[in-house]
């Protein structure tokens, strides 16, 4: 999916210069790009589009950005001085993700070529501000990336910007199939989808679970011996139980035939409505998972769509990103650990070592013991993420973890868990989250950082709590006051 989109690189400039300047801004912005591209530290194509020189210039590649399906977002950077009324009514227009990179053509100051002739060509620290002036101005949602542009860090900040903007180009057109509604009597899983569509583009509905049943009883032994291959080539078969794997391969078959025909790359359903099922889907939702779509767990819609666009910003990269939930804590004063899981539904792009497919009673569903995939987490960086309805706005919380391996082997466990150190240590993390009303169902991922979520939240225009080493609850209580007077203003 990455690969379906581009950015435009859009650099700014002014006939104040003539000609011969133009035609060399151009050519280095030319040859910008292509040394970008090839440096391996970009998800997508940088196209240089134009050096802007009029305001009818920014108003047509604004224009065409916008309907431009495989755009998914413009970088500017003004190698002279571009007077900055000129993109105004574009930058008004403007409706894909925006970052400004601030860099210069020569890394340093030629101490014996410098002369005028050098400076009216080479003006980015003066063009650079009066661009970036018209940008605050107008409280433009953006990016800003200064540094030297063959620098290898600078690249990959402008690599993980294009992700986070990606995020937000597949949020705009993700669709969310439900299967029957949210468990009852929950608060967190509930929220306005009107809302939610007009602010980030899902398109979120129900289908009857008696319709996944008919897709089910419509499923041929044929498919369900293709998809057990794959099974049994990705997964070790733990269990005699070969029947209750199958039928999870015919649950996994008829969700991914409904959600390709109407375009959904997310589901959710809930133990609370399984008619006409034998067991709730274990295995069925974690490959779906692992094939990129996005699930929540108890009708958590939500938490679907946001596992689904992470795993779509963190496409190609191997750490691994998943729907979770706290489950319980370990408080010993040396040792204190948070275990995440779920009652069947962890993807497997998170494990340690290759999942194990089990079968063993649920206690919760009133339905046969299902198949699951039973495996540990990885060690590393991650982050989890949850993002809530607070009636009015949107808020996303992250929060930064250390995944550890188990410091316990739980044999009695058969669930896919993941054992971490919340940052800042565990209790004051809770106090934090649970302060910012963060959910219990998260998305965990190893790949997606909490910048690319802050970059991703601005520009969906939502609020943003980030919980890293350096929060306290008295911090987080002043952010939550002072957003919340902020955002009653907009």
């Amino acid at each position: 999916m990455l690969k379906d989109y581009e950015f435009w690189f859009v650099v700014g400039s002014q006939f104040l210069y003539g000609p011969e300047v133009l035609k060399t801004v151009a050519e280095r912005a030319q040859e910008m790009a292509d040394i970008l591209n090839a440096s391996g530290n970009l998800p997508c194509k940088l196209v240089y589009k134009a050096t802007i020189k009029t305001n009818q210039e920014v108003n047509d590649v604004v224009r065409e950005a916008n309907y431009d399906e495989h755009c998914a977002g413009i970088i500017t950077w003004c190698h002279t001085f571009s007077p900055s009324k000129m993109w105004i009514n574009g930058f008004v227009d403007l409706q894909k993700p925006y970052c400004h990179f601030a860099t210069q053509y020569n890394r340093s100051i030629p101490n014996e070529e410098i002369d005028m002739d050098f400076m009216n060509l080479n003006q980015a620290a003066h063009g650079d501000r009066e661009h970036g002036f018209i940008a605050a101005r107008l409280r433009m949602p953006r990016k800003v990336i200064a540094g030297y542009w063959q620098d290898e860090d600078v690249q990959k900040r402008i690599g993980s910007w294009m992700r986070s903007a990606v995020g937000v180009m597949f949020s705009r057109t993700l669709k969310v199939m439900r299967f029957g509604d949210n468990m009852r009597e929950v608060a967190v899983t509930e929220g306005d989808k009107v809302e939610t569509q007009i602010k980030l583009g899902w398109q979120v509905n129900t289908w009857p679970v008696g319709t996944l049943v008919e897709n089910m009883n419509a499923v041929t032994e044929e498919e369900i011996d293709e998809l057990m291959a794959v099974y049994q080539s990705e997964y070790e078969m733990a269990t005699d139980d070969i029947e209750t794997v199958r039928y999870q391969a015919r649950e996994e078959i008829a969700m991914k035939k409904m959600l390709d025909a109407e375009g959904c790359r997310a589901f959710s359903n809930t133990f609370q409505d399984l008619y006409g099922m034998k067991q709730l889907p274990g295995i069925a939702s974690q490959h779906l998972m692992a094939l990129g779509y996005g699930y929540g767990g108890e009708g958590d819609w939500k938490v679907a769509a946001m596992t689904a666009i992470l795993k779509a910003m963190s496409e190609g990269q191997t750490g691994g990103t998943a729907f979770m939930e706290d489950y319980t804590y370990n408080l010993e004063p040396d040792a204190t650990y948070s275990l995440g899981a779920h009652m069947l539904e962890v993807c497997p792009s998170l494990a340690a070592e290759k999942p194990r497919i089990e079968v063993h009673p649920l206690g919760i569903g009133d339905r046969e013991a299902p198949a699951r995939l039973v495996f540990e987490g990885h060690e590393g960086p991650a982050i989890v993420v949850s993002l809530i309805d607070m009636g009015g706005r949107l808020r996303l919380i992250v929060q930064d973890i250390e995944a550890v391996k188990p410091i316990l082997p739980m044999p009695n466990l058969p669930v896919a868990r993941v054992m971490w150190k919340a940052m800042p240590d565990l209790t004051t993390g809770v106090e934090c989250w649970i302060a910012a009303g963060g959910a219990h169902h998260t998305v965990l991922s190893y790949d997606v950082t909490a910048e690319q979520m802050k970059d991703w939240a601005r520009m969906m225009d939502i609020e943003f709590i980030h919980i890293s080493k350096d929060s306290t609850p008295e911090k987080i209580e002043e952010q939550l006051f002072l957003n919340d007077l902020a955002w009653k203003l907009k």
